[in-house]
């Protein structure tokens, strides 16, 4: 089986696929200062519970964009697992499709690119992923990154809200009933929630004007799930399309 790791600044996730088929998924938040003994504790119990053996994991691919948080991981797989992990980035790396884009490209959008080739084989498409920033990935008919857009994640304006203001509170992302909010919370959850539909609608209008063809758009990332049915826009939530793009890429990297 093959454990992959994905390092986000919120988020670790470990995905494990026996072939082409997921069969757990866990998520742990990202600190730099945890060990590989620590994840190697919490990964064993959750393997248990599921029915699986740390034995059962031949090979491990890591994809990163907290540099901090990479020894711990590497070591996790190479002591724990006992496998010499696959790290997007390094001169073995085979991504399969080309970057047009100045360096250094996060790794976890280039998974989104090469998943949604995958997934939409000739087919210019946008992933729009909701992570600690929302990112939207340009991807062409040919596979290719063709670049994006970085905009600040929702929970990070939440907090800015909140640590800005004397007042206003701090509150979790959640569609309002009504668009005019009649209490400060309702107003708030109208402005954040209706405001990132209208920045991704707005941003997706003019990137399909810029890019000047039909495009398949997807979300993916934590907080995809929130917008689902807010707006038309997004056509698609593939929550594992990020995964699949990195085990796609160790199998190219590795001739597997």
């Amino acid at each position: 089986m093959l454990l992959a790791i994905n390092a986000n600044n919120t988020n670790v996730k470990f995905t494990l696929f026996d072939g082409d088929r997921t069969v757990g998924e866990w998520r742990q938040h990202t600190s730099a200062s945890r060990t590989a003994d620590e994840h190697a504790v919490w990964l064993s119990q959750l393997f248990d519970l599921n029915g699986f053996h740390r034995d059962a994991v031949t090979d491990t691919v890591i994809a990163s964009v907290v540099p901090q948080a990479l020894f711990n991981l590497r070591r996790l797989c190479s002591y724990y697992f006992k496998s010499e992990p696959l790290i997007l980035g390094d001169e073995e790396t085979v991504y399969g499709v080309e970057v047009h884009a100045t360096p250094p490209v996060g790794a976890d959008r280039i998974c989104n690119t090469v998943g949604a080739g995958l997934l939409y084989p000739q087919q210019p498409a946008v992933v729009v992923d909701f992570g600690t920033a929302t990112t939207f990935d340009v991807v062409d008919e040919a596979g290719d990154y063709r670049g994006g857009v970085i905009a600040p994640g929702i929970n990070l304006s939440l907090e800015a809200l909140h640590n800005a203001t004397a007042l206003l509170p701090r509150i979790v992302v959640a569609k309002p009933e009504k668009i005019i909010g009649t209490d400060t919370v309702a107003c708030m959850h109208s402005g954040v929630f209706w405001g990132y539909v209208g920045l991704i609608e707005g941003i997706v209008h003019r990137i399909r004007d810029e890019f000047g063809k039909p495009m398949k758009i997807v979300s993916t990332g934590g907080l995809a799930p929130v917008f689902e049915g807010a707006t038309d826009v997004i056509e698609a939530n593939v929550p594992n399309i990020t995964m699949r793009g990195l085990r796609e890429i160790y199998r190219r990297s590795r001739g597997v």
